[in-house]
């Protein structure tokens, strides 16, 4: 999927849901203002209020729709591409191989972001201060979550967690470099990405092995509890 296509994407989801709930509908109006000058003001209160003068919306509606504050806006965003990713992931032709198909889904992620970079590096900014930390953490493991379920991911137990964290650590640095190269085409970006998936990628090889490995083992505790208490 092409960049205007997630684009065109996105736009359709922010603007033209006639079901949308009146406080998406309020978010999303917040947003669009917010999204014009938060490059150049950052994410603050007054980016906030500024953006509900714009939309046309009163102070005590921005608290009652955006009760945290100016976060809360951006974790609407934040999930706004989530949701427009997670739609492009699973329309067109999937690639057969997982190596392939984290590599596309993170990409269009990062596609959803397009058009935003400096509003989006001042979000990520705002996110890396205290108040904000936690909710940046959330939101990078629900953007690794979404991509794993999207590209089909049916793992449970240890495998679900540590899928995602390792997913949330490729996510999060190939973010960084996607935000900071000036090239549209994002070259250096999709050579990071392809260099870190292999890394995990030869972490799975070596823990399925290592997993086969101990499946061949003596059970030793067992072993120890007979020799105490006999078999039963």
């Amino acid at each position: 999927m092409t960049r205007s296509a997630i684009g065109a994407r996105l736009h359709l989801m922010s603007e033209t849901r006639t079901n949308r709930p009146r406080a998406d509908t309020a978010r999303a109006a917040l947003l669009e203002a917010a999204l014009a000058d938060a490059p150049f003001e950052g994410w603050s209160d007054a980016l906030l209020a500024k953006a509900a003068s714009k939309a046309g919306l009163s102070t005590g509606e921005v608290k009652l729709y955006c009760p945290g504050g100016v976060i809360d806006l951006i974790i609407f965003w934040w999930k706004q591409m989530d949701e427009a990713a997670r739609e492009a992931i699973l329309s067109g032709e999937v690639p057969g191989k997982i190596r392939e198909r984290i590599t596309r889904a993170v990409l269009l992620r990062l596609e959803a972001g397009a058009g935003h970079e400096e509003a989006l590096s001042r979000a990520r900014a705002r996110l890396l201060l205290p108040d904000g930390i936690a909710d940046g953490a959330q939101l990078a493991f629900e953007t690794s979550d979404m991509i794993w379920r999207a590209i089909g991911d049916t793992s449970t137990d240890f495998n679900w967690y540590s899928k995602r964290a390792i997913l949330t650590g490729v996510w999060t640095s190939t973010l960084a470099i996607w935000l900071g190269e000036a090239d549209p085409a994002k070259p250096e970006t999709r050579a990071f990405l392809d260099r870190r998936i292999a890394n995990v990628m030869e972490f799975e090889k070596v823990k399925a092995r290592a997993n086969s490995l101990l499946a061949t083992l003596p059970d030793f505790a067992g072993m120890a509890g007979r020799a105490r208490y006999g078999a039963r």
